[in-house]
């Protein structure tokens, strides 16, 4: 089932390599973790390799969250150097956030390939809506709300996570911004709630997996493979420092369209491979 020729394998490294300098710039400028272009780009090559339908993509969100645990960490900590991550927003999220990331990760052990797949689906055209229609003049309030409704955001932000194998930020950007914070503010803030989630979320995915090994290629630890991991994590982590720096200094509109449309493209590959 995994007898791909070395010429192929090298191929498909080269790929997740340039990836991963995608993923590491994309952490830092958008603080987004990355795992909206990891968790595509390794459900192709986990099809071309033959992992089974019912785990493929279980073990792309997993793998995922484990690549970006390295990434978000530099990538915070960049953002924090310049004193821009809220840590009162990260402390009121973090509680509610990890529930989120718990409910997902028993998600994973139990239910269907397509679910996650639809979730990607609907949140990757959430985000590309946003990308390409969103103002920075859009408001809901200026101060965020009280409580429950903080909590709530931050269940929705974990959820989201675990399910979609990002940081979260995406989803917490466009909730911020709604409520009077600048993108920087709100791209600092997620790059800072995404460490912890990712570092649960894999830990999650990693029990949940523990009983599908039969189905799960070699080097995996539940779902997580070591080998994406290993080759992707280190050139992604390198990278996220100059996406964060680029989040300060450049005009984003172009980047946001090209991400956008990227995120489109996904989505129709998804619901193919839902119908097909």
């Amino acid at each position: 089932m995994f007898g791909v020729p070395p010429g192929e394998i090298a191929l498909l490294v080269l790929g997740i390599l340039a990836s991963g300098v995608v993923t590491g710039l994309l952490a830092g400028l958008f603080g987004i973790g990355g795992g909206a272009v990891i968790v595509p780009v390794l459900y192709e090559v986990f099809r071309i390799l033959g992992v089974p339908d019912e785990v493929r993509m279980q073990l792309c969100v997993g793998t995922s969250l484990a690549i970006i645990v390295p990434t978000n960490i530099r990538s915070y900590l960049t953002h924090r150097a310049k004193g821009a991550v809220d840590h009162q927003v990260v402390k009121t999220w973090v509680v509610p956030a990890l529930v989120g990331v718990a409910i997902g990760s028993i998600v994973a052990a139990f239910a269907p390939s397509a679910v996650f797949r639809l979730a990607f689906v609907v949140m990757a055209a959430v985000i590309a809506f946003k990308l390409l229609f969103g103002r920075d003049s859009w408001r809901v309030a200026d101060e965020f709300p009280a409580q429950p409704a903080m909590s709530g955001f931050g269940l929705l932000v974990g959820l989201s996570s675990s399910l979609m194998g990002v940081s979260g930020g995406s989803v917490s950007n466009m909730i911020q911004t709604l409520y009077g914070r600048t993108i920087h503010q709100a791209v600092a803030t997620s790059a800072g709630l995404g460490v912890p989630l990712s570092i649960a979320g894999t830990f999650g995915y990693i029990l949940a997996g523990l009983p599908h090994w039969s189905l799960l290629p070699p080097l995996s630890i539940g779902f997580v493979s070591l080998i994406g991991v290993v080759v992707m994590a280190p050139v992604s982590s390198l990278t996220a420092p100059y996406g964060a720096r680029l989040a300060h200094a450049l005009p984003r509109r172009r980047l946001e369209i090209g991400f956008a449309i990227f995120l489109l493209v996904v989505c129709v590959r998804f619901l193919w491979s839902l119908v097909g």
